[in-house]
């Protein structure tokens, strides 16, 4: 099987842009007692998690950095509510993404790296190629025109890995504590993937360790094609 990296499209001519953030978030993490990093990721979002249960909700609606401990009392409120699979980390998000959107969309929409967004029929199609593991959940985008189209975000699970090969030799180990790996993405003609974490049971899903790398299968690729669904470009990638 070949794989390849969801990327935006920027030659395909279409003008829509997204100005949102998802309804609720954990904090950013301040000065890790172990490493003593202050860091947020918010790439690893769980759009269909409804946090509404928690009795402290009002915790998780300002993005702001906290002590570990603090950090880790709120990941143990969300966790209940997480779909298998879910990795948490500082800035992690939840809920549907809520702001405004403008311009003409295509089928899917890729408006930040980490993101990616679809179009109701479009999906439909997809589901109805039996391509595995798309689950789409609402937005609550606000559209300032007429017409506007009803996007939906792609849950992505953060279940496969890169190689080792790809990355520095000399690299720190995460940190015991927050897990924090301290690396640079590789560039997508570096990138390595590491071919015993990706899972089979998916045709999408995204890097744990890199977690804004969307990666896709080549069925995914072709059904796309087949039906025409343009919006964002395949950039293969490796894996050993």
């Amino acid at each position: 099987m070949r794989y390849f990296i969801v990327e935006e499209d920027r030659s395909s001519g279409y003008t829509g842009r997204v100005d949102a953030v998802h309804k609720w978030g954990l904090p950013g993490l301040s000065n890790c007692p172990a490493c003593n990093a202050t860091w947020g990721g918010g790439s690893k979002d769980y759009p269909s998690v409804d946090l509404t249960p928690v009795a402290s909700l009002a915790d998780f609606e300002e993005a702001r950095p906290e002590p570990i401990e603090e950090y880790e009392r709120m990941c143990e409120l969300v966790r209940p509510f997480l779909p298998p699979g879910a990795v948490l980390e500082p800035g992690s998000e939840f809920g549907p993404l809520v702001g405004n959107a403008r311009g003409r969309f295509g089928p899917l929409v890729s408006p930040v790296p980490w993101w990616l967004l679809v179009q109701r029929e479009a999906l439909e199609k997809l589901q109805a190629e039996g391509l595995r593991g798309l689950k789409g959940c609402r937005t609550e985008l606000r559209f300032r025109q007429r017409n506007s189209p009803e996007l939906l975000e792609l849950e992505l699970l953060p279940l496969g890995r890169a190689h080792p090969d790809c990355l520095p030799r000399n690299r720190k180990p995460p940190c015991s504590r927050c897990r924090r790996n301290g690396l640079t993405r590789p560039d997508d003609s570096l990138l390595l993937l590491d071919s015993s974490t990706i899972p089979e049971h998916l045709d999408l899903f995204r890097l744990e360790d890199f977690s804004t790398a969307i990666v896709c299968t080549e069925r995914f690729v072709n059904a796309c094609r087949r039906l025409g669904l343009d919006g964002v470009t395949f950039f293969p990638v490796s894996s050993k």
